[in-house]
């Protein structure tokens, strides 16, 4: 049984009677004993097996002692650099130091160091040189092997070389680290774990390397970025539980990194049994004097449901981490939490989220995944909806009704990614009236990502079209309910095969919607995704086609300021992307134009357009329209200035 929060010290390990942990956890978050937190489930999950574990958040990375807080632990230390990988969590993608991380005390920058896991790692070994190290997280799993590392611009190795650890646990982890704990209880030194599903593991002998595919060495990667684009897709196409290979890296002729065949999926009950285990389900006490954990208030009344996606987003690395076969908790178990947050002192009556990495997946997208795996060369839902896909949201509708139903919850709201080509598959229609009636405060946030299709497809996104159905949907069932509710497109600029041109196509789509976003994503090349490899190969990894990358700092800022041509800070930005794409017409002062000329200047579309037809109307356009507009634009500003001059006087 728990005790409450896991020891953090000598002192509470001495309280418990404890002479010595048999893992050290050190970690890179601030301890939250909540089950959004990796660190809280592995700990919890190995303390229900028996196992004695205490936390090391955010050591000194400059003082050896900060990790001797519980001396020699008896089977190994445990490494995780946190949620997130530490360099996103330190730098924004133009490669600025952030200001806060909220997963540190009061928002606190400079607790954890850059590559975190290769850090804590090297820090361990230069005090206990012979005791197991296992890293696990996502920034583990997602540098298991050699892997494009934006911020150095560079191929760098596996980071199970460079951190010194024995062992990497990758994915979600709770099957493969109880296998470690318990092999390495039994006696098994760590350097003879080398079969365990879900690990990768470094093999000095080749002939110990049974039943692998091998990808080219490291030197090959370096040398020649088709080699990588090879190698990426091999690994791509194996991240599958049933039917993914072992696959070998070479580094020399005497060292290879393994990585063995991904963890089975959890059953419903065994995910029942991780999310039911006694987690206090706040940070720890120890925080409180510097404001808390800022990361806790986006999780603490929100339910998660379900992990795994085969949405096969190219930039998103679920693929890698969770998998893409779906696996979810019982209506009971779900109901069980929900009950726990009403009971909370803060609670105020609303479930944040009831989702995943996607909120509508509530499944496996076809039945024949739980026996033989996911398709290793065809995606569920791209380029279209695959004919097996079983399109069926009855079972999140039926859970969505019960959590509505329990005393004190005023309204459960979905904040997890939507997947609105899913949506418009099931043709019961039933999820998008739950949906509008119930589970949205006047905004749907949905992600299109761009308008392009020639960037859709890149991205593994579905067409525009289909996104404008789901609009023209969304506004009808609205209408039929009588609410007046909108939908916020996430977009985001810069992604591998946007040029200039799709860019402009993307503003005029934000022009024709009158909406300019407050914020924009540019694509951030994390470890591991496909995206990822297009940025740094040029090459799309499925075809070995060639993609134009957005790569310059300036052409990336001029794609990101054509989303938000509104804003009067970045119209040299807008001004010289439409100079360079060729498309001063949007340029002016007509309805379609994006941007005003300066003073002084003049813009003529005829001049850089064939012949003096308008992009959209076919229309020809004279002097004379031209010198009306602007008429009309000198005639606005004489009024602002009339308008600005009555102020003063009053």
């Amino acid at each position: 049984m728990s005790q409450g929060f896991l020891p953090v010290s000598r002192a509470d390990m001495e309280e418990r009677g404890w002479d010595q942990v048999d893992f050290a956890y050190v970690i890179g978050d601030a301890y939250v004993d909540h089950p959004s937190f990796g660190h809280a489930i592995i700990s919890r999950l190995l303390e229900a097996r028996g196992y004695r574990v205490g936390i090391i958040s955010q050591p000194d990375w400059r003082d050896p002692e900060s990790i001797d807080v519980f001396g020699r632990p008896r089977l190994g230390f445990l490494v995780s650099a946190g949620n997130m990988d530490s360099m996103v969590n330190h730098y924004s993608v133009s490669r600025k130091r952030r200001r806060s991380d909220a997963y540190t005390p009061g928002g606190e920058v400079g607790r954890r160091p850059d590559y975190a896991c290769v850090v804590y790692g090297n820090l361990i070994r230069r005090t206990y040189k012979d005791t197991p190290v296992i890293l696990g997280g996502i920034e583990a799993s997602l540098r298991r092997m050699a892997h494009y590392d934006y911020w150095s611009d560079r191929i760098k190795r596996s980071v199970l070389l460079d951190s010194g650890a024995d062992i990497i646990s990758y994915g979600m982890g709770e099957r493969s680290v109880i296998e470690i704990a318990e092999a390495l209880d039994a006696g098994i030194p760590a350097e003879e774990l080398t079969y365990i599903d879900g690990t990768v593991v470094k093999v000095k002998d080749k002939a110990r390397i049974s039943g692998a595919e091998f990808l080219p060495s490291y030197e090959d990667l370096k040398a020649e970025k088709k080699n990588y684009a090879r190698s990426f897709y091999t690994q791509y196409i194996n991240t599958d539980a049933f039917n993914g290979k072992r696959l070998a890296e070479p580094y020399s002729d005497h060292l290879y990194v393994v990585q063995n065949p991904p963890s089975k999926p959890l059953s419903v009950i065994e995910m029942d049994d991780v999310y039911d285990l006694p987690y206090m389900r706040a940070y720890h006490p120890s925080y409180e004097e510097k404001g808390g954990i800022p990361a806790v208030s986006e999780i603490r009344f929100s339910l998660i449901s379900n992990r795994g996606c085969f949405g096969g987003c190219s930039f998103c690395a679920l693929t890698f981490h969770q998998g893409r076969i779906v696996q979810v908790r019982s209506h009971e178990s779900l109901l069980k939490e929900a009950q726990l947050i009403t009971k909370e002192k803060d609670f105020k009556g609303y479930i944040h989220d009831v989702g995943g990495p996607t909120a509508n997946f509530r499944h496996p997208s076809c039945q024949k995944q739980t026996e033989h795996g996911v398709c290793r060369n065809k995606q569920c839902l791209w380029p279209r909806p695959c004919r097996n896909l079983d399109a069926d949201h009855s079972d999140y509708v039926g859970l969505l009704k019960k959590l509505r139903s329990i005393p004190g919850v005023k309204k459960v709201f979905i904040r997890s990614g939507i997947r609105f080509d899913y949506l418009l598959a099931d043709k019961r229609n039933e999820f998008l009236q739950e949906l509008c009636e119930h589970h949205v405060s006047g905004q749907l946030k949905v992600a299109p990502e761009h308008v392009s299709d020639q960037v859709l497809s890149l991205m593994g996104k579905p067409e525009n079209s289909v996104y404008e159905e789901f609009i023209r949907q969304y506004r009808k069932m609205n209408e039929r309910l009588g609410k007046k509710q909108y939908v916020v497109p996430y977009l985001m600029s810069s992604h591998p095969g946007s040029t200039l041109k799709e860019a402009v196509e993307l503003a005029e789509y934000c022009r024709d919607l009158g909406y300019m976003p407050e914020q924009v994503q540019d694509f951030y090349p994390t470890p591991s995704t496909l995206s990822t490899c297009m940025y740094y190969t040029g090459l799309d990894p499925r075809n070995m086609k060639p993609v134009y990358v957005p790569k310059s700092p300036r052409e990336k800022a001029m794609q990101r300021a054509l989303i938000q041509y509104r804003d009067p800070k970045l119209y040299d930005l807008v001004e010289e992307a439409l100079k360079k794409a060729g498309r001063t017409d949007l340029i002016g002062y007509g309805q379609k134009c994006l941007i005003r000329p300066r003073k002084g200047r003049a813009y003529e579309s005829a001049k850089n357009r064939t012949g003096s037809a308008d992009r959209r109307t076919g229309k020809a356009k004279g002097h004379t329209e031209s010198g009306v507009h602007r008429k009309n634009g000198n005639t606005v500003r004489k009024k602002k200035k009339t308008i600005r001059n009555i102020h003063k006087k009053r």
